[in-house]
């Protein structure tokens, strides 16, 4: 829609009746100006075929959504940083056990049990969360430049189920974590001074445009699990079941310093994957029974996918943190190390929830749905 009309010749012609109404005022991102516009008697100019706007627009969804699941990453990997660089600098109090500073008046904040909760919360969260999209970054490579038609076919069913959780799940944990991470402050994070209240409210637009993260779970569930039976899932169960049955006779049981145990990672991942199945079988047949049922699993479903995606990238990711260790890998000792202790906090303190969404979507609509509409 050119703010111009463009005579037979390409010379400009009359204004064309585009018109900015106003400006918004928003939450965030406000250095990104966003307008209401009119369009008043105006001629607009076809790009493609007639009636083709919508399926021409899906070609760079998948695309989109991705570079907004990023963007919330992004987000959260900058409070972390931001927020771990102030910790190291505040002193308060000494470590639980003694001072870790005594030549100091206090030791860093970083000693205390509840400020390293929050720390490793938000660091598993950004480190699950790159290799989630390195991943799905990768299937969409693929599916566009594979030579090999099989490989495309496989990619393009990975890339169809996982961009909703991808947008989604990737932006409500970028998010959570500018949260988590503006907490390390104490009342420094509410000021703007430190920086940490703006990643909050930029974060929080993510989870809305380029289609609400409601939207991206009622996607998921209709129209990638429960109009085709589940056979994007099915295709998803066998690549990461494949992956896992490649090392299942893998020597994972560690032995000692040298060779730390596996089979956390490994048992998490396939503890996952069989949850997902169940709860997907049995979503499909609720749904045939209930209308309601989809809309009543769809969020919960997509974290379920969520955490069972992380769980089978940190394994991945101990996996070769351990292959790392093995052969004196060129990231060095202390980065695989971490790697593999961020990854266990994953599994201990943040993985559970799936078996709290197991129950919420097993709870079905019946609650949701009978609270009669002028009530609220």
């Amino acid at each position: 829609m050119p703010k111009r009309q463009v005579r037979d010749d390409g010379s400009l012609g009359d204004a064309n009746g585009v018109v900015c109404g106003s400006l918004e005022h928003k939450m965030g991102i406000k250095s990104s100006a966003t307008c209401v516009m009119h369009f008043e008697n105006s001629e607009g100019i076809l790009i493609g075929e007639p009636h083709q706007g919508l399926a021409t627009m899906f070609t760079m969804m998948n695309y989109e959504r991705l570079s907004i699941g990023i963007q919330g990453l992004g987000l959260g990997d900058v409070a972390y940083q931001s927020a771990i660089a102030f910790a190291r600098e505040r002193r308060q109090s000494r470590a639980p056990g003694g001072a870790a500073e005594p030549d100091q008046a206090a030791d860093p904040i970083l000693v205390h049990p509840d400020v390293r909760r929050m720390a490793l919360n938000a660091r598993a969260w950004n480190e699950g969360g790159r290799l989630f999209a390195a991943f799905v970054a990768r299937e969409l490579d693929r599916v566009k430049y594979h030579p090999d038609a099989e490989v495309r076919d496989v990619a393009e069913d990975l890339v169809a189920l996982l961009t909703p959780v991808a947008k989604a799940f990737l932006t409500d944990r970028g998010f959570a974590t500018t949260v988590e991470t503006q907490q390390i402050y104490g009342g420094s994070g509410y000021c703007v001074e430190w920086g940490a209240e703006q990643f909050v409210r930029d974060a929080r637009i993510a989870m809305i445009y380029e289609g609400t993260n409601g939207i991206q779970a009622m996607d998921l569930v209709g129209r990638k699990l429960v109009r085709n039976e589940g056979a994007y899932l099915r295709r998803f169960a066998e690549q990461m079941r494949a992956d896992l049955d490649e090392d299942a006779e893998g020597d994972w049981d560690g032995e000692g310093d040298s060779k730390p145990s596996l089979t956390p990672f490994r048992q998490a991942a396939v503890d996952e994957l069989a949850r997902l199945e169940r709860v997907s079988e049995a979503l499909i047949v609720a749904s045939k029974m209930d209308p309601a049922a989809a809309g009543a699993a769809a969020h919960d479903y997509l974290q379920l996918l969520g955490y069972t995606v992380y769980a089978w990238m940190w394994w991945k990711a101990a996996r070769a943190a351990r292959r790392g260790l093995a052969a004196n890998g060129q990231s060095g000792e202390a980065f695989y190390r971490a790697k593999l202790v961020v990854g266990q906090h994953f599994l201990e303190r943040q993985l559970p929830q799936s078996e709290a969404l197991e129950r919420q979507i097993a709870a079905g609509p019946a609650g949701l749905m009978a609270l009669e509409q002028n009530a609220f």
